[in-house]
């Protein structure tokens, strides 16, 4: 049976250890959109036939991000965030991070999050609500570590280098950053719309 010439198929390994694998279908038929969408245990990401290897490969990692932020939009309340720290703290930490609270705070506006050592509270920004849970995850960890080294000296972020998505997260929230600044900034390739 001959392949159809409107969509090719390309399986790819996952962007990072535990996230499904990605399959990007390429379409004649689409000209300017770009979507995603679960499908089992694996990322259908849909584009245009002419998109260039580039511009695929940029445009599924838009997509990865835009459905974990969406799939995060469930806000945790403040229990279930308490509850997340906890295990990441026994994840990374040995469990030696213990906070005494964990909550969303809306004044925060020029920081992800904060810790009080002496009260063992942590607070983060409203502002990560809608993120992917990768970035929430790692500001979470950032806090815990102050709970065990205060500042941000070499062996706080000894501690950091546990979470294999560090540099990433920390590349995502300096993009953020930079783009509160930019007006009118698009993240869309010249032509493509997402759908």
């Amino acid at each position: 049976m001959p392949a159809d010439p409107r969509r090719s198929v390309t399986s790819k390994p996952p962007r990072d250890p535990g996230t499904s694998a990605v399959e990007v279908r390429r379409s004649a038929r689409r000209s300017r959109t770009v979507s995603a969408y679960r499908e089992g245990d694996r990322t259908v990401v849909l584009i245009p036939a002419r998109m260039s290897e580039a511009e695929e490969r940029r445009w599924v990692g838009v997509m990865l991000d835009k459905l974990a932020a969406k799939e995060s939009r469930s806000v945790l309340g403040d229990r279930e965030l308490t509850e997340r720290a906890l295990r990441l703290s026994d994840q990374y930490f040995d469990g030696r991070a213990r906070p005494g609270s964990v909550r969303w705070v809306t004044n925060q506006n020029t920081r992800w999050g904060s810790c009080t050592p002496s009260e063992g509270s942590i607070r983060l920004s409203h502002r990560l609500q809608g993120m992917p849970e990768y970035v929430v995850d790692y500001v979470l960890l950032h806090e815990l570590a102050h709970l065990l080294v205060p500042g941000h000296g070499p062996r706080f972020w000894r501690l950091l280098e546990a979470y294999p998505r560090t540099e990433r997260a920390r590349g995502y929230l300096e993009g953020v950053a930079a783009a509160d600044r930019l007006p009118n900034l698009t993240d869309r390739p010249e032509g493509a719309r997402e759908e």
